[in-house]
Order: structure tokens, then sequence, then C-alpha cells
């Protein structure tokens, strides 16, 4: 029997998933291969964004709550779904920004945080991971420690000395960063919507656009072709229906343009143990011929 290739991604929160990368998860399970989501945190510290969900039932009970989100997102991506099991450090805010709380995933160890990733790894075999870059995607503390943590296990689960009681070693093959919030992807977008003669949500983000951010654009390397599946996207970021307004902007793009002007989900290559000519169409480019197939 054939082997199926298996794509593992990373993510600090419930719901990260649904938000970044969830169109390209879809089509590889589609396509027949195996796909695990890891959540390192149970997004207990997480606002309620939807205010139709902002009840006190619902605050009351938010770490169950999104857990059932989460369940339900990864059934209609189709993907496999493991938690790490740290909690939330939530978003400070404020000048100065006050202290994370004690014990929160941003301030544990990575002596701690790495070797549950080091096992999911181990159990789990993926041949590819996907997680987010040294600023998070953006500066949450959860995102950017998930970076840490992501790379260090992708270094140290090849490592047969390194953490033997986290189970048999193996080496992920690629390691990529997930980039979704380009300023190139604001802009397509912005003008399409305009030249729909509809409005566009983007307008004062792209006027306040500070040029020393650059554009991450400059740093892909891979798209991945997935428009047939911005459904399933949209359904799964639904599931999570505390953090999700279906009045918001994320779905302020007519369905049509964004399948015309923006039909895919963009990534970096960082860590590559096979011959990969970029740019890629495909995160598994290179591997079927390292791999027994």
């Amino acid at each position: 029997m054939a082997e199926k290739l298996r794509l593992m991604a990373v993510h600090a929160h419930p719901d990260d998933e649904s938000s970044k990368g969830a169109a390209t998860m879809a089509k590889y399970v589609a396509e027949g291969h195996e796909v695990m989501v890891v959540t390192c945190t149970g997004g207990e510290r997480g606002d309620i964004l939807n205010p139709a969900m902002d009840r006190p039932d619902v605050l009351a009970d938010i770490p169950a709550v999104r857990k059932r989100e989460m369940a339900k997102a990864a059934e209609i991506l189709g993907v496999e779904h493991r938690w790490l099991g740290f909690v939330d450090s939530g978003l400070p805010e404020g000048d100065p920004k006050p202290p994370l709380p004690e014990g929160c995933f941003a301030v544990v160890p990575l002596a701690v945080s790495v070797p549950p990733l080091v096992e999911a790894i181990r159990d789990f075999r993926p041949h590819v991971v996907i997680t987010y870059d040294e600023n998070g995607g953006y500066p949450h503390p959860d995102h950017i420690r998930c970076h840490e943590v992501s790379v260090a296990a992708f270094d140290a689960a090849g490592d047969p000395d390194l953490h033997p009681e986290a189970g048999e070693p193996w080496s992920p093959l690629k390691l990529y960063y997930t980039h979704g919030f380009s300023r190139a992807r604001l802009v397509a977008m912005h003008e399409a919507l305009l030249a729909a003669e509809l409005e566009s949500p983007y307008g004062e983000w792209l006027e306040n656009w500070k040029p020393e951010r650059g554009d991450i654009s400059e740093r892909v390397t891979t798209r991945i072709e997935c428009a047939d599946y911005f459904k399933v996207r949209d359904a799964a970021l639904l599931a999570h229906a505390t953090q999700i307004d279906p009045e918001s902007r994320w779905f302020a793009v007519p369905m049509e343009i964004q399948r015309s002007v923006w039909p895919f989900e963009e990534y970096e290559l960082v860590r590559s143990l096979v011959d990969s000519t970029l740019p890629e169409d495909d995160l598994f480019s290179g591997i079927s011929a390292k791999v027994s197939l």
C-alpha cells in the first residue's frame, strides 16, 4: 500500500488553524494525505469577539466552549487534532504592558514546552511541519512562543539523544512558516473591491501601513492553489463562534473575487532535508523521491 504523506500544522490557539492555512489543509485531506493540527493552548484567555456569543453562560464556560469549537472545526477540515495542554497567555495591553500570567504558555520554559511537541511529531511522523515565523505572524506572546517551540521541536525530533522519553526519533523533511497577511494580498483585494464598486474594509489599514514593516510577500517561497477549499475554510472559521463574527471583515470579500484575485495560500520554506526548487506550488514537493511510496 502506498504511504500517505503527512502534514502537521502547529498553532497557538483554537481558531488559528482556521484562519491560517485551512484551505491548504482541506486540499491535502481531499487528496488523501493525513493532516494533524496541534494546538498549544486552550484559548482560555481569548476575548469573545462575536457579539452574539458574548453571554454570561458562554464566558463562564469558555474553556469547554472553545474545545467544542475546535472539535467542530477539525471535523469540518477533516484533520486529526491534538492539544499540547498549555494555558493561554492572553494579549497584554497598556503602557507599560502588565506581566504575563504565571504558568502561561509564553513563560513556561522551553525545556517544558518543547518535549510534548517532540512527542507529537514522533507519534504522527509528519513529512512537513507548518508554524509561524519569528514574529508569530503578529506579536501575540503565544504566537511567538509557538514559533520557538515548533522550531526547537522540529530540530530535536530526529535526534535520538534528545528527549528519549518522547518516543522513537522521527525527522520531518520540511519546515514552513505560514504567511497570510501580506500587504500585496490586501492591496489586491482592496483594488478588486473598488473595481467592483463595493466597499473595501482595507482602505484605512493600507493608509496606516508603515513602510518599515515591509511586505512579508518578499519571503514567500511557496503558493498553494486552494480556492476550491475556501468555503471549507470559512465553515471551519465559523465553527469558532466565540472568535468569529459572521459580519466581520473576514467575510467582506465576495467568494468569486477571492477565487479570482488571490486563489492561494502562501508559505515560506525555512528548513528542507530534500532537494527543493523554488518557487514551489506543493508543500510536499521533493518528498516523494525521499520516502517509500
